[in-house]
């Protein structure tokens, strides 16, 4: 539902961003901020920072931003409108009763039921596991190494052995049929009716975030195929979308989270002490997938099982998790097969060793490449650098695409120069990126920034303008909000210029403009961007004037490659003029 922006802005100024963060974290006031320790990513040092005048938080070790919307959305895994009612019922707001069409209540009603009823279909299995008809099931767990306390942890069951007594138990509960079609763990025919799909099985509930029941996976107890049965996809559960003890994992505050790929793995993992393990739903890694994870780390450690299939699942893994930013790491397990094997053996405290010790992604891409090759071979050896060449190309930032090419030519012996010139020919032959480009340097410093350079130039003058606002009164004739080429950016920039022509300042207010939560955290970091020190007048002067007229140039230089209509032509003309003019002028920074 859409609230209205005076509504939200109501809900947000009546819950004080320091009073409600201060119940999830602790914090301590050093001068006009208070700090404390990020409850997103692992740390020793508090680099969690909440300004209560700008009602905003921003970490500078993972960079998570926002206000205190975006805070409970990120810390809760709720949606703006779940986060929005939290926060409205905590102050006292009472928001509209959302109105449904009579389709969308319908189908809200249909989900609530499925959920319901798979909440009770978990609590059959759950007790039957502990019942004298799942001793078989029950020993099972006890002889793979599981506490009762790990079997409660991830709600483990049993289906007994019959044709339809889920069916049967469900109806009783008042269910309907077609409540019951919809969940998926019946199988349908004219003859027979609705039968069930697990029995003799041992039961593993799949969870989403919320711990609420979307799923279930089975394990047959002695002869029978499949081994593993896991139930299809409804309206309620995505496996593309959703992943195994990540209702467990994303509290665990590590900064990493591993994944591996079955049920045992995973709660064997969380039994151990690692409870940042999540497992795939019996499909390869989706951008879904990664998109879910970011939320909780962008640091990933990839367990598959050590096997072929297992090194398929690596390679496949690794390019989706970069193209996401993910930072991702291959754990050695060698030489047992998958996590639940190698924990019995080896025990917690190696396992750690080889999280410690684990290889980077690239270098075990390239690993497991020259295992096709004779490097001694002159001939395979040209191949081999040609496919390592393709590799380098597959990363977009040229620091780290640098980087890793001095890394593996120093590895393998290779020529630096020779390399960029091969990738230089690749380019040209289009089988790469569309452009092979040095780093430039840029005068905004933020180590942990892989933005273009115009984009932190556009980021820093945001920041700049809402840590200063007389800075908008000094250039606001020379700039428009159009010329910030980022389209996010250039929303913001509107609603920022639009402030500060009101002389009203709110960047916490328009964080909440945006919904989406990723789409929070980007407007917040645009408001949290560092530049080399500059202190004086002067230093500030020529320093604002430097950004002003690299955001004109890059906005007519890109819009001249774009635009052909006429008139438009005639208004960038003027836009120049308009440049031409800024370069002569000195922009005067006068000190407070």
């Amino acid at each position: 539902m859409y609230y209205p922006d005076d509504l939200v802005d109501e809900v947000r100024m009546k819950n004080d961003i320091v009073d409600v963060i201060s119940s999830y974290v602790r914090l301590k006031k050093k001068g006009s901020n208070y700090f404390g320790l990020c409850p997103f990513h692992n740390e020793k040092s508090g680099s969690f920072s909440v300004n209560q005048q700008r009602q905003m938080y921003h970490c500078f070790g993972c960079g998570k931003s926002g206000n205190v919307i975006t805070f409970i959305m990120e810390y809760e895994n709720y949606t703006f409108q779940e986060a929005l009612k939290y926060l409205a019922d905590r102050a006292g707001v009472t928001l509209p009763e959302i109105k449904y069409s009579r389709e969308e209540k319908e189908k809200d009603n249909l989900k609530t039921r499925i959920l319901e009823a798979y909440k009770e279909a978990g609590k059959y299995y759950y007790y039957q596991l502990r019942s004298e008809n799942g001793r078989k099931a029950y020993e099972y767990f006890k002889d793979r190494g599981l506490s009762d306390e790990t079997m409660k942890k991830f709600g483990l069951g049993y289906a007994v052995t019959g044709r339809n007594l889920m069916y049967r138990y469900l109806r009783s509960k008042g269910y309907s049929d077609e409540v019951l079609k919809e969940m998926h763990i019946f199988y349908v025919n004219e003859r027979e009716g609705m039968t069930d799909m697990f029995w003799n099985r041992a039961i593993f509930p799949i969870m989403d975030v919320n711990h609420r029941i979307i799923a279930f996976g089975g394990r047959v107890m002695g002869q029978g195929e499949p081994k593993y049965l896991n139930s299809p996809e409804t309206i309620v559960f995505d496996k593309g979308r959703n992943l195994y003890g990540l209702n467990l994992a994303r509290t665990s505050r590590k900064n990493n989270l591993i994944i591996c790929e079955g049920y045992m793995d995973v709660i064997a993992l969380h039994q151990a002490g690692f409870n940042q393990t999540v497992g795939a739903l019996g499909t390869a890694l989706t951008s879904g997938h990664v998109n879910l994870l970011k939320r909780y780390g962008e640091n990933v450690l990839l367990c598959y099982d050590n096997d072929g299939a297992g090194t398929k699942a690596n390679l496949r893994a690794i390019p989706i998790l970069r193209s996401a930013g993910v930072s991702a790491k291959v754990i050695d397990m060698s030489p047992y097969k998958d996590p639940d094997e190698f924990i019995k053996n080896l025990g917690a405290e190696e396992f750690e060793v080889r999280i410690e010790n684990a290889e980077n992604a690239f270098y075990y891409e390239i690993r497991m490449l020259e295992r096709d090759y004779n490097i001694n071979d002159p001939d395979e050896r040209t191949r081999f650098t040609n496919e390592i060449a393709k590799k380098l190309l597959k990363f977009e930032d040229p620091i780290e695409r640098d980087n890793y090419l001095e890394a593996i030519c120093s590895k393998y012996k290779i020529n630096n120069e020779h390399m960029n010139k091969l990738l230089a020919k690749l380019v040209v032959k289009n089988e790469g990126i569309s452009e092979y480009e040095r780093p430039r340097s840029t005068i905004i410093s933020n180590k942990k920034e892989t933005d273009s350079g115009i984009k932190k130039t556009q980021k820093f003058m945001l920041t700049w303008m809402c840590e200063e606002p007389k800075i908008y009164k000094m250039i606001g004739k020379y700039l428009d909000a159009e010329d910030f080429t980022e389209e996010i950016y250039c929303t913001v920039a509107g609603i920022l210029f639009e402030q500060l022509d009101n002389d009203r300042l709110d960047p916490a207010g328009i964080i909440s403009r945006f919904t989406n939560e990723e789409e929070q955290n980007e407007v917040g970091s645009l408001f949290n961007t560092r530049l080399n020190d500059i202190n004086t007048a002067d230093e500030k002067s020529r320093a604002l004037k430097d950004l002003l007229i690299k955001i004109k140039t890059y906005s007519l230089s890109k819009k001249a490659k774009e635009e052909t209509d006429i008139n438009a032509i005639a208004a960038m003309m003027e836009e120049k003029k308009k440049l031409d003019e800024l370069k002569k002028i000195k922009i005067a920074f006068e000190e407070d």
